[in-house]
């Protein structure tokens, strides 16, 4: 067999390969979900029931059958959508039908010219790779991939400057709806490198004098630290109580069934040390293997009396921890700390900076508000660096993975290897292919808690900013890692034998052989649209963890609720960064290898509606980016339109075809025109609310006499209301004037400025949501340091027949709370949860 035939056969064997395989794995999985979806209610509903989630912010329940529930899933309303998933959840959706909709154009405008041009290119390739550019001998043929490219493209540079006015109407419209507008932390700013000389609270509400509320950050490292010890002797306690009682009612039961048969049996029950001996009873090592054995019940309760006075006491004079040079300041009205945050505070460069809008205290690294302005840069650029060499060797398992997609290219040099010719088409298939995509996968999974670790070091205030932080040096990797190595190794593995024979026609193989790197490409979208859309519907992981680890972890009734109300969340900083890499590599490649389109659109689709489905009735977020992972991902896929114009370029460079070098170059240079362009425009409107924003708001809600409501709904009613200092009736009559101009489905989609503005935002997709209660006492304490206010765990023990609960509970009461209410022991000794801790309260948004 001929080396082009025997390229096309494992091309052919393993884009089969990874198709049956991977459906294989999705029909599975989906079937198994419609199977079980309605025999599980926890695993796939559960924010249609949770006792946890207030009745107006559940899931309306899904219908019952086999297929009813997706018609009911996608006839729900943006509004609606919106309201379920969050800004986040909402946006990371769009940005899927964003894809979707690029593949779908791409198609449409590529498909009907560069398929046939490339299949009849006449540069003998065969399989997938007829399809290509890489079959195109004829270089005036390059015209049709050129000026495809500029309208194709030109096309996604308008789709991205419309999802950006989109965007910015849409979290307008959010932030200023009740919901989030009413926060404490909406109108909190956070000041960091604040000089010595303005750490006290004249001064700083000389400096601002609209300030409501002043926290002064300070040092408890010494009061978190004995926090942290009470903590963890409070839960030791609690599981030891359990255990003590359950010993008892093992011992107890055993001697009923020894008892069982002798007539007269003593019915009267003795305390829990009847049954269970000093030497059984719970008991732990002071220090590992050889500290000191003790009493787990009677030491902690100990540890718990001495150090409940020491918190007491440094909880009571909390002024006298040592000041950090950070404070918060919170304002009269979001207006005002809006104004804060773009007023430049201090004379001196670095300080009053920098300054962070809308942090909510449950979402604050406290520790790292401590930074001194040098320190903080520091960490940033030690950090930087150690991202850059660690993206540096990364690369090397990458590209062995990059090798392994081609391994067979390489086998006429590698001797050894040539075994690998020999298997079975499918298995060959697998090992080329399949192996190859899964490997990579597991690869990019060790990344996150690296990169979240860094984000940290590096001095990131929040958890919500970390996952920002995170989302850049993730998509870093990804487009480096998953894409560039990758390509480059596999395109380099595929030729390697040509290349060790004629040197200097690296480039021009490399070249060549470019376009066939998208056959693993079209493999990796093949598993993440089928067998991780499949996975992500099945609910796999979040089912087994929640069946496997309740059983063999949940040994008390505080464990089992955690565990039935925790949902599912994902971490935006790494999850948006894959998908935006699989948008970059389905757009450089689009040109290339059109095919590759239809699966990025395809395996989009099918992450959609996984994803849908999970953000409606399953997913929690567990911090809150206000959308704006969106325009970063936005943003990042501009590095898909580079790398296609720059892999191009090169192409046509091989190809000397120089009237389409300039062309693309052109191309290239517009790119940048425009994202720099577009950046200009929009950075500053991301940054914080327009004035007029807030202005409309005001009125709106009849804050100010001078903007008289309008209710006109046509332009000439618009201007017979419309008075001169009427702001949004201005708004009003422009828009109406514009859409009587452009009133069809084409110019509703061309000018989303009109039809996606914030006045329609406002009025389609928050009218209900409803504004936060705060009682004074959580408003004034908004962001005291949590150890300040923390309160000691109040523990929770089944309660048991005999009583001895009571008793356990009367001998620790005197050192920390603690009730067997909600809970109890059944006939058979096992616990059940009966409602809520005695402690709960509402989660609440500050």
């Amino acid at each position: 067999m001929s080396s082009d035939a025997e390229t096309a056969s494992t091309s052919t064997s393993s884009f089969l390969t990874s198709l049956i395989v991977n459906g294989i794995l999705f029909l599975i999985f989906f079937t198994c979900f419609l199977v079980l979806r309605g025999r599980n209610r926890r695993i796939y509903q559960p924010k249609t029931f949770l006792e946890t989630i207030p009745e107006d912010q559940r899931t309306e329940p899904l219908p019952v059958g086999t297929w009813a529930w997706a018609k009911s899933l996608f006839y729900r309303s943006d509004a609606y959508v919106l309201r379920q998933a969050g800004l986040d959840g909402y946006f990371f959706l769009r940005y899927m039908r964003l894809v979707i909709m690029i593949s779908a154009v791409g198609i449409v405008v590529l498909f009907p010219i560069l398929l046939p041009v490339n299949a009849t290119g006449g540069a003998g390739q065969t399989g997938l790779d007829i399809l290509s550019f890489t079959n195109v001998s004829n270089q005036k043929r390059y015209y049709a991939h050129v000026f495809l490219l500029w309208i194709y493209f030109g096309i996604i540079l308008f789709l991205i400057y419309r999802e950006f006015i989109y965007f910015l109407s849409v979290r307008q419209a959010v932030l200023t709806s009740p919901y989030y507008w009413n926060r404490v932390s909406f109108r909190t700013v956070l000041f960091q490198s604040v000089p010595e000389a303005f750490l006290n609270e004249r001064s700083l509400y000389a400096l601002f004098p609209e300030a409501k509320n002043i926290w002064i950050n300070r040092s408890y490292a010494e009061l978190a630290g004995y926090i942290k010890k009470r903590d963890k002797f409070a839960y030791k306690l609690e599981g030891a109580e359990i255990s003590l009682i359950k010993k008892g009612l093992k011992t107890k039961a055993k001697q009923e069934k020894k008892n069982a048969d002798i007539e007269k049996i003593d019915s009267a029950v003795g305390p829990v040390s009847d049954y269970v001996p000093d030497k059984k009873r719970p008991h732990h090592r002071l220090k590992p293997l050889v500290g000191k054995k003790v009493d787990t019940i009677e030491y902690s309760r100990e540890q718990l009396a001495e150090l409940n006075p020491k918190i007491k006491e440094l909880q009571d004079d909390p002024n006298r921890a040592k000041l950090l040079n950070s404070a918060f300041i919170e304002f009269s009205t979001p207006e005002t700390a809006f104004d804060a945050l773009q007023l430049v505070a201090h004379h001196m460069p670095l300080h009053m900076a920098p300054r962070y809008h809308g942090l909510r205290p449950e979402d604050i690294i406290w520790f790292n508000l401590r930074l001194l302005w040098w320190e903080r840069l520091i960490r940033v650029y030690s950090s930087t660096a150690f991202l850059v060499v660690l993206v540096i060797f990364w690369s090397i398992p990458v590209a062995v993975v990059g090798i392994i997609s081609n391994i067979t290219y390489i086998t006429d040099k590698v001797h050894f290897l040539r075994f690998i010719l020999n298997l079975p088409s499918a298995l060959l298939g697998i090992v080329t292919s399949l192996l190859p995509t899964v490997m990579l996968a597991v690869l990019m999974m060790l990344l996150p808690i690296i990169l979240r670790l860094m984000a940290r070091v590096a001095g990131v205030p929040s958890h919500s900013l970390v996952e920002l932080h995170v989302q850049n040096s993730y998509f870093l990797f990804q487009v480096v890692q998953v894409f560039l190595v990758t390509t480059i190794t596999s395109s380099a593995s595929s030729v390697v034998t040509k290349i060790i024979e004629e040197p200097t026609s690296a480039m021009t193989v490399l070249a060549q052989n470019l376009p066939k790197s998208s056959n693993f490409f079209i493999a990796y979208l093949m598993l993440q649209g089928l067998t991780v859309a499949g996975s992500a519907i099945l609910q796999l992981v979040g089912s087994i963890v929640f069946k496997v680890c309740g059983m063999l972890l949940d040994n008390s009734p505080r464990k089992m609720y955690k565990r039935w109300v925790s949902l599912s969340a994902i971490g935006w900083g790494t999850v948006f960064p894959i998908y935006t890499n699989l948008a970059v590599i389905a757009i450089t490649y689009s040109v290339i290898s059109p095919l590759i389109l239809l699966f990025s659109g395809f395996g989009f689709g099918l992450l959609y509606v996984a994803y849908l489905y999970n953000f409606m009735y399953v997913y929690k977020p567990q911090v809150d980016l206000t959308g704006m992972a969106y325009p970063r991902a936005l943003w990042q896929t501009f590095t898909g339109l580079y790398l296609a114009e720059v892999c191009m370029l090169g192409l046509f460079v091989v190809g000397k075809n120089w009237a389409c070098v300039v062309i693309v170059a052109i191309a290239l240079g517009f790119t940048a025109f425009f994202q720099i362009t577009l950046q200009n425009a929009m950075m500053p409107l991301l940054a914080v609310l327009p004035k007029s924003i807030q202005m409309q708001r005001a009125h709106s809600m009849g804050l100010d006499a001078n903007f008289p409501p309008s209710t006109a709904t046509t332009p000439k009613e618009t201007v017979e209301k419309t008075v001169s200092n009427d702001v949004e009736a201005a708004a009003n009559y422009e828009s109406a004037r514009q859409k009587a101009k452009y009133s069809s489905l084409f110019w509703k989609f061309m000018r989303p400025d009109i039809y996606a503005s914030y006045l329609e935002m406002k009025d389609k997709m928050v009218p209900d949501w409803k504004a936060p209660e705060y009682t004074v006492d959580e408003e004034r304490h908004a962001y005291t340091h949590p150890a300040v206010t923390a309160q000691a765990p109040f523990l929770w023990v089944p309660r048991d027949k005999y009583g001895w609960s009571s008793t356990e509970i009367e001998a620790s009461a005197s050192v920390i709370g603690i009730s067997d209410e909600g809970s109890h022991f059944d006939d058979k000794n096992k616990i059940v949860r009966e409602g809520l801790p005695p402690d709960y309260e509402e989660e609440k948004h500050l």
